[in-house]
């Protein structure tokens, strides 16, 4: 019988393998290896050893060549282990390659299956759900078929666990079918959401995206301001499915705060397609939080790993706060990004929110925001000004006037109030 990290009797074992190539950044290098053992503890595999390839170029048939895969043979049979993963992505050949190498029950994953694994784990809504069937069958599937298993052979560990395991089992051509299915189900969920935000848009009301790299304490921040009691623990991805909630400003202006779910480095381009929806939550906001976990040494990578993410978004160009949390955990806390658009807090102790409800209350009265507005046919000049002082998207013209889709700022938002869409 296949031991399962689901089954709290039996532990899953792994080895962690890795790739330095000549030239590469060994630190990064480091920082990636300790990143992916704790994505394990998250996914509830014990890391028996770590090991690393030295080699000029990756080896085409196993990446790590034939002499560590050797290696790696012994190391596994001698300590039970039942799982490797690899950190990087693997071909489906050299997945092939390396289980028949290896022999017995021993499962190669990378570290892309290895985050699907765990967003199965803690996908809540249905849509999160449907989001991480489809990003398992995309990615899952071609490196399953044709490896001389059968795929019932899934469920049975880590990378395999989720609502598509089930859908495994089945042909490519229904398998396709299936990710056609989810595809329409994700984009008609993606309108209702349109909706959603088309309503809060309309409302005027400020929104914030609560962002930033994986375990940063984003969950724990709109708690303690909100209340929203949703899953704050010190695992990676604890949150996937995003939250928001209304929270009321000093001087009684109301906002809204969406948790997003972490970022994490090398994360796989078809995991951001598959979740795109999720993600874009940041695109909605009229500003960003980036959340930094100010007592982790990678913090830098982390935060330039977050920024990348927001750019490849389209998010760029909204205002941002960085946020230093977990501040009671350092000797001191000294942001690396410009004073005025930073903060240092606790989300656990209270310290530090007065000044960051401050600084997000002066954003949200200087802040920019995306709004439709109807103009008609008596004031088209109007578009003339937005052209001049704002950010126009698009302008479509019609019978009665023009629909302007433009970033405004507060001044030009209160001045147009009346043409709001």
């Amino acid at each position: 019988m296949e031991q399962s990290i689901t089954d709290k009797t039996v532990q899953a074992k792994a080895v962690l393998v890795s790739l330095m190539q000549k030239g590469g950044d060994e630190r990064e290098q480091e920082a990636s290896f300790a990143e992916l053992a704790r994505l394990c503890d998250t996914a509830g595999a014990e890391v028996i050893a770590q090991m690393v390839q030295a080699k000029d170029s990756p080896d085409p048939r196993t990446l790590i060549g034939s002499g560590k895969v050797a290696e790696l043979r012994e190391l596994c049979a001698g300590n039970d282990v039942n799982t490797v993963v690899f950190d990087g992505e693997l071909s489906p050949s050299q997945i092939r390659n390396l289980e028949d190498d290896l022999g017995g029950d021993i499962r190669v994953i990378d570290r892309s299956m290895l985050i699907l694994d765990i967003f199965a784990l803690h996908a809540v809504t249905g849509e999160g759900k449907l989001q991480v069937e489809l990003a398992q069958l995309g990615y899952t599937v071609p490196r399953l078929q044709g490896r001389g298993t059968e795929l019932s052979r899934l469920g049975g560990g880590i990378g395999t666990r989720g609502p598509g395991e089930s859908q495994l089992e089945t042909d490519r051509r229904h398998v396709k079918r299936r990710m056609d299915m989810l595809r329409e189900q994700i984009a008609e969920m993606a309108k209702n959401r349109s909706v959603q935000h088309a309503g809060r848009e309309r409302s005027g009301i400020f929104k914030v995206a609560i962002a930033g790299y994986t375990n940063a304490g984003k969950s724990t921040l709109l708690n303690r301001l909100t209340g929203a009691g949703i899953l704050a623990e010190d695992k990676l991805f604890a949150t996937l499915d995003p939250t928001t909630r209304k929270f009321t400003m000093p001087d009684g202006e109301e906002i809204l705060l969406t948790d997003t779910v972490g970022f994490i480095r090398h994360l796989p381009h078809h995991l951001i397609e598959a979740f795109k929806s999720t993600l874009e939550e940041v695109c909605y906001a009229d500003a960003i939080l980036v959340m930094i976990d100010a007592s982790d040494p990678e913090s830098d990578a982390e935060l330039a790993v977050t920024e990348s993410l927001i750019s490849e978004l389209g998010a760029g160009d909204k205002p941002i706060l960085y946020v230093y949390n977990k501040c009671d955990q350092v000797p001191e806390c000294t942001p690396g990004t410009p004073v005025d658009q930073s903060v240092c807090i606790s989300a656990v102790t209270g310290e530090g929110l007065d000044e960051l409800i401050a600084k997000i209350s002066g954003i949200a009265k200087q802040g920019k925001r995306e709004c439709l507005f109807e103009i008609p046919n008596d004031k088209l000049g109007l578009i003339n000004t937005l052209y001049e002082n704002a950010t126009v998207i698009s302008v479509e013209y019609g019978e009665n006037g023009a629909t302007v889709d433009a970033i405004v700022d507060a001044r030009l938002f209160g001045m147009l109030q009346a043409y709001r869409k």
